[in-house]
């Protein structure tokens, strides 16, 4: 049996998507753990997060985890997840400025105030709701319709320095990368475990997804 490790550093929706992760692929062994030996072993690895990005980048330093997602975004089937996709990047401008672990060349950025869609309506920050996902080739889309609607909650944004590195756009109002792959790593902005049966359709396509783009 396959196992899946959930990395457990005290912020995200750990059982949330460890439920999402079981319905998609029922066969597969998920695991929410923070022990290194534990990600180390399982097949597959996925980052998940919510919150501040200090926050997050202090838990991951104080449990000791730092080398274990970089050896793990390295040598497997890698999913980072919302806060989990941010701390990717390079650095952040939350919180004064953070830097994160550098896996995806780039920079988070907030959302500016005062954004406004086409007819003049304010568009609120935080981005909360479902949008539409503008998706690039990738094993992660199979069975998942052009533009289909995912569930994002969130004030930052990545911006990727590799055009490469993107594979999917959503809208708010302007184009904004929420999908990042590269190698065996694919990361999201929006929430699979929150998005129904798209959301379930990517997870089950990451838990057979054998890290080849």
């Amino acid at each position: 049996m396959s196992s899946v490790a959930v990395i457990d550093y005290g912020m995200g929706n750990l059982h949330s998507i460890a439920k999402a992760l079981q319905h998609a692929e029922p066969e597969v062994r998920v695991l929410i753990s923070a022990d290194a030996a534990t990600i180390q072993n399982a097949d597959r690895v996925v980052f998940p997060g919510v919150g501040a990005i200090r926050d997050c980048m202090q838990a991951l330093h104080a449990l000791n985890l730092m080398e274990v997602i970089m050896r793990a975004a390295r040598e497997k089937p890698f999913l980072g997840v919302c806060l989990g996709m941010q701390a990717l990047l390079t650095d952040s401008e939350e919180n004064g400025g953070i830097n994160c672990l550098n896996l995806f060349p780039g920079h988070v950025r907030r959302f500016s105030d005062g954004l406004c869609d086409q007819h003049g309506g304010v568009l609120k920050v935080p981005h909360m709701g479902w949008n539409r996902v503008k998706q690039k080739k990738h094993p992660l889309w199979h069975n998942i319709a052009q533009d289909s609607r995912f569930y994002f909650v969130h004030s930052y944004f990545v911006t990727p320095d590799r055009e490469e590195d993107g594979i999917a756009t959503s809208d708010y109002p302007e184009p904004f990368t929420c999908a990042l792959a590269r190698d065996n790593m694919f990361a999201v902005q929006f929430h699979p475990e929150k998005s129904q049966a798209v959301g379930l359709q990517l997870l089950q396509n990451f838990l057979r997804w054998d890290g080849a783009a």
